[in-house]
């Protein structure tokens, strides 16, 4: 079976990997977006799937857009069996699906219709999803809506984070893009028409999407700190200040804190008051719940445990996080 493998994310690159090394399987070329400046350092960088193909000496195609002429004539040129899509980052043009034989496959790290868009791990963690999966399809016109193959389930660990479960997801991924390519390509897989009336959005993160809002129960910002690493992060506003946090759902302080910190007009237990009990360091969130912060990162700082945060801050009864 000749193939064309799209992908761009270091999700992506075991699939490539997997199917490079099966008997039977030609990957003609990979497509993945043009370097891109990336990182502090603004730095040109290769994307983890050029880097993983180029090491196993595949060809590489860069097109800067996959609805140009030029790389619809490529794909007409290969006349490729199927093209494997995962993470890509650009929308297909209608005009490309019927080229190949079976169509392009795609792996998605839901469970289809949930979740279908740019983000669906990390929204899955956000909404305090007990479950997720993959599933493999053909894509069509519209944003996650093609027929399904195959689907593979897994729980979410109670403190699993979105990279934890995006490397095991990866992993996962490949023998089921596989088993979906073989099983389709000899008619074993009758693809299935999705419940559209099912469907929920991951749409791509933005940065206000890691703001905190104080006024959640701790269970919820903690899957918010899980679910947005490492980008946007969880982040709070202290003392004028954009403020990274990282923490887990605590009871409340066993004991009177030492230093109650609060704005004067708060309650103890307002969403986003400080409370200081020794070294640690408490937030009040919403239905009187608490978050025990355990790392804490200033705007231009480096992060630090709660503990050196608290000494070197100095915590005064004016600081606070701001509730939104």
């Amino acid at each position: 079976m000749r193939l064309v493998f799209c992908g761009t994310p270091e999700f992506a690159v075991p699939a490539l990997l997997r199917l490079h090394a099966e008997p039977g399987l030609d990957i003609d070329a990979v497509l993945c977006p043009p370097d891109r400046p990336r990182g502090r350092g603004r730095q040109v960088l290769a994307s983890p799937v050029k880097e993983a193909a180029l090491a196993a000496g595949l060809r590489v195609y860069q097109p800067e857009r996959i609805k140009s002429d030029s790389a619809f004539d490529f794909f007409r040129r290969i006349a490729p069996e199927a093209v494997v899509i995962i993470a890509f980052g650009q929308i297909v043009p209608a005009r490309l699906l019927p080229l190949p034989r079976l169509g392009w496959i795609n792996l998605h790290a839901s469970l289809l219709p949930r979740y279908r868009g740019a983000a669906p791990i990390p929204w899955a963690i956000a909404r305090g999803e007990s479950r997720t999966g993959l599933t493999t399809m053909q894509i069509d016109a519209g944003l996650d809506t093609g027929p399904t193959l195959l689907r593979w389930e897994t729980p979410i660990g109670p403190d699993e984070t979105a990279p934890e479960l995006s490397a095991r997801l990866a992993q996962a991924g490949a023998p089921l893009i596989l088993d979906s390519l073989r099983r389709f390509d000899r008619g074993e897989i009758t693809p299935q028409p999705q419940d559209h009336a099912l469907a929920s959005l991951a749409p791509l993160l933005r940065k206000e999407d890691g703001r905190v809002d104080w006024s959640l129960p701790a269970a919820q910002i903690y899957n918010r700190i899980r679910a947005f690493q490492p980008w946007p992060g969880a982040y709070s506003t202290f003392r004028g200040r954009l403020c990274r946090v990282w923490g887990r759902p605590s009871p409340a302080p066993a004991h009177p804190p030492l230093h109650p910190v609060r704005v004067p007009s708060l309650a103890p237990a307002a969403p986003g008051a400080l409370l200081q009990t020794g070294r640690d360091l408490f937030v009040a969130c919403g239905q009187v719940t608490w978050l025990h912060l355990e790392f804490v990162q200033l705007e231009g700082r480096l992060r630090l445990p709660a503990a050196d945060f608290v000494r070197g801050a100095r915590l005064n009864p004016q600081d606070h996080f701001a509730v939104h």
